[in-house]
């Protein structure tokens, strides 16, 4: 896991993955979202699938990382296709995938297709880091720590809170339970609705190893950004 110890500067840059998963993003807009991250040297960027491999190469030898979304925004794909998503991914030069798990299978009390679908994506990312996205503001309180003991157990590498998509964003108050849930070792991925360093600090104060935010630059500066 990434270390853990709120820090400022260029520690926290490095907690920060950049992120830009609007559906009308530009070509352009990538471009510059990859060149921002290696300016400020954030831990990755986070975009959609079509984008893997144009933000591999725009960021060969600078040390970000790309993380590609998996099953995105609803994670209501089969286990197949969010398997054949992150092979895809994987190839595209992807170093970490976000998945969307299973929202509507947890909320029925199917675990075991809950497991399935974590597990199918774990194997295809052949040692990648995986993340699995909760979608918080959908669960209660049982459900998200149920979710978080589901993905520990298939092998996630991060619990994160939210698409940005939902209908609702990271809490400080999700995060602890999160944290809670899943122990000291793994990571806690806040997302959504993190837009200035007050946000940001709350979360990693909260206990919060990585954030996921498209106001990244705003924040390292210690000003206000906006967007998804």
């Amino acid at each position: 896991m990434s270390d853990r110890t709120p820090a400022a500067g260029m520690d926290l840059a490095r907690r920060i993955d950049h992120t830009l998963l609007k559906p009308d993003a530009s070509r352009e807009q990538i471009e510059r979202l990859c060149d921002e991250a290696k300016k400020f040297r954030f831990a990755s960027v986070c975009v959609n699938p079509c984008w893997a491999a144009l933000a591999a190469r725009r960021l060969k030898g600078s040390g970000v990382k790309v993380c590609v979304v998996v099953g995105f925004p609803l994670g209501a794909n089969s286990s197949a296709t969010k398997a054949f998503e992150a092979r895809q991914a994987a190839a595209a030069g992807a170093g970490e995938l976000d998945m969307v798990l299973n929202i509507g299978a947890l909320k029925s009390g199917d675990d075991a297709l809950v497991s399935k679908d974590i597990r199918a994506v774990r194997a295809a990312a052949r040692g990648r880091t995986l993340k699995v996205i909760l979608e918080t503001s959908l669960l209660s309180r049982r459900e998200k720590a149920r979710a978080c003991a589901l993905a520990k157990k298939a092998g996630a590498d991060f619990v994160k809170t939210s698409t940005g998509f939902g209908g609702g964003g990271a809490t400080a108050a999700d995060v602890r339970l999160m944290r809670a849930a899943v122990g000291p070792r793994l990571g806690v991925k806040a997302s959504g609705g993190i837009r200035d360093a007050k946000a940001a600090a709350e979360m990693l104060a909260a206990g919060a190893t990585r954030l996921g935010t498209s106001s990244g630059v705003a924040i390292v500066g210690g000003g206000a950004g906006g967007g998804r």
